[in-house]
């Protein structure tokens, strides 16, 4: 059977899916690894166990298929940064998106004109999880690795070059490093001498769409269970590739997804720069940028909030019982309205500082009213990104959704009824990674055009104008919250921390 594998490099996981040639995902497989935090603030990996991860779980999509694929196409997890010597031995733990540990660079760099032009040449928001705060941080607290170093690469390189002994990036995950010129597609040298290096000890920035050949001569030992002609295509990040899969590669249609946290993507032939709000926009390949914002508290808030209400881990059940509980109170839970920052926010306040709050409470509310707020303040956080967003786009008219919430009826309905958008079902679980094997497919020519679909196989939800009315009113109310607390949300944070 001929068939292309995409396979997406996750924060806890690698995951292989087998893609047909007309389109369609037969095969997976998964491998799980853990992380380290040793310290407040610190979120590492082994890149060896990822390297592992990897190679199982292209043996295993091998043998139960039974044949070699055609070409094998790379997604990857964003922000990651791990300094390596001249043989691409590591020499250190390798930061992830979620090392927090350069906040504060981050911040005195959103406060200062040099970093608000670094953002908007390189597309990538002034925050923790960017390889360029990273940087600064090593440079600031750990000078003797940024003098050691060889290069500092992602784990995608580091895997690319135990493929091909080769430093390359693609376009993708450069731009997600507030390192790269985003309109010259060459690193930012401004940013780079912020940290007092040079391009040297970076990759060579390299198409999304880059092939290379696997050859069994001079290759590491450790791939003997891979056939020569085996085509490898570099890939993108997973949040462009997602948007790829999920549909979403044109103007217009937008993709939102929420998990343990959030994210809103829309497809533009330009960056969307704003200063105030710093929307992302990652390079997917050369027509196409993918544009938008994160959310830190998805579904970690809602579980957060089962967790407490129930004593105890939540379960499927209590779930269930919270949705029927939330039905049952009017949109606009009477009067609360919930901050859902519970581990401060990404986009659009970019504020590690700030906290979750409940506000307007009386003595009419009660558990339920608590619950529907909770479900609501989520729906306006994403909100709030997808208006920051379409101020530079063109209109969106509709929004792809994927991820857990998609289960429940109510809260897909709140969140149609907020955003005032036709949403659409298009379940996704293993987007990335289908992404990814599209990617190359077109490289390859085994496809002309990107997959699209008309829809009319899916599910569709439409806002209710009478709720979305009185949810117009609270997400004004919502947005002057953050703005009249944020001085003090920071002073209590000092207060605490």
């Amino acid at each position: 059977m001929k068939y292309v594998l995409g396979i997406d490099v996750g924060t806890g996981s690698v995951k292989a899916v087998a893609v047909n040639l007309q389109c369609e995902s037969f095969e997976t497989s998964q491998q799980y690894y853990s992380f380290s935090s040793t310290k407040p603030g610190y979120h590492e990996q082994d890149p060896e166990q990822i390297w592992e991860a990897f190679l199982a779980c292209i043996k295993d999509v091998i043998h139960k298929i039974g044949s070699q694929p055609m070409a094998i196409s790379l997604s990857s997890a964003m922000h990651s940064l791990l300094a390596v010597d001249n043989d691409c031995k590591p020499l250190s733990l390798m930061m992830t998106w979620a090392d927090s540990r350069s906040s504060d660079i981050a911040q005195r760099l959103q406060h200062s004109a040099e970093g608000l032009a670094i953002y908007m040449d390189t597309g990538t928001p002034l925050h923790a999880m960017s390889p360029l705060c990273k940087l600064i941080w090593i440079k600031e607290n750990q000078p003797d690795l940024l003098e050691k170093a060889y290069k500092f690469i992602s784990i995608k390189e580091y895997l690319w070059y135990k493929l091909f002994q080769e430093y390359k990036v693609d376009y993708s995950i450069a731009s997600c490093t507030g390192l790269f010129d985003i309109n010259k597609l060459s690193w930012h040298q401004n940013a780079l001498a912020l940290i007092g290096i040079d391009e040297l000890i970076l990759s060579e920035p390299v198409p999304t769409d880059y092939t290379k050949e696997f050859r069994t001569e001079h290759q590491n030992s450790e791939l003997k269970f891979l056939q020569a002609g085996v085509q490898f295509t570099i890939g993108a990040s997973d949040g462009c590739l997602a948007n790829l899969a999920s549909m979403a590669n044109k103007p217009g249609v937008a993709v939102m997804t929420i998990g343990t946290s959030g994210a809103i993507r829309i497809a533009s032939k330009r960056p969307l720069p704003n200063e105030k709000s710093m929307p992302f926009s990652y390079i997917l390949d050369k027509e196409t940028f993918i544009c938008g914002g994160p959310i830190n508290n998805g579904g970690i808030a809602l579980q957060w909030w089962l967790k407490n209400i129930t004593q105890g881990k939540p379960t499927e059940d209590s779930y269930d019982e919270l949705f029927k509980q939330v039905g049952e109170v009017p949109a606009g839970s009477e009067g609360l309205i919930f901050l859902p920052y519970l581990t401060g926010e990404r986009a659009p306040i970019w504020d590690s500082k700030s906290c979750g709050t409940f506000f307007g409470i009386k003595l009419q509310h009660g558990q339920e009213h608590f619950s529907r707020a909770v479900l609501e303040g989520i729906c306006y956080a994403m909100k709030d990104v997808l208006d920051t967003v379409q101020q530079n786009a063109e209109p969106i008219t509709q929004i792809n959704i994927s991820g857990g919430f998609v289960k429940s009826d109510i809260w897909v309905q709140t969140l149609a009824d907020i955003t005032e958008k036709k949403l659409v079902v298009v379940q996704t679980e293993d987007a990335s990674s289908v992404g990814a094997a599209f990617l190359s497919m077109k490289a390859l020519k085994l496809i002309q055009e990107y997959p699209t679909s008309n829809y009319s196989n899916l599910k569709t939800i439409k806002p209710n104008p009478v709720n979305s009315e009185i949810y117009s009113k609270n997400f004004t109310i919502f947005k002057l919250l953050y703005s009249n607390l944020k001085e003090t949300m920071h002073q209590f944070y000092l207060m605490n921390n």
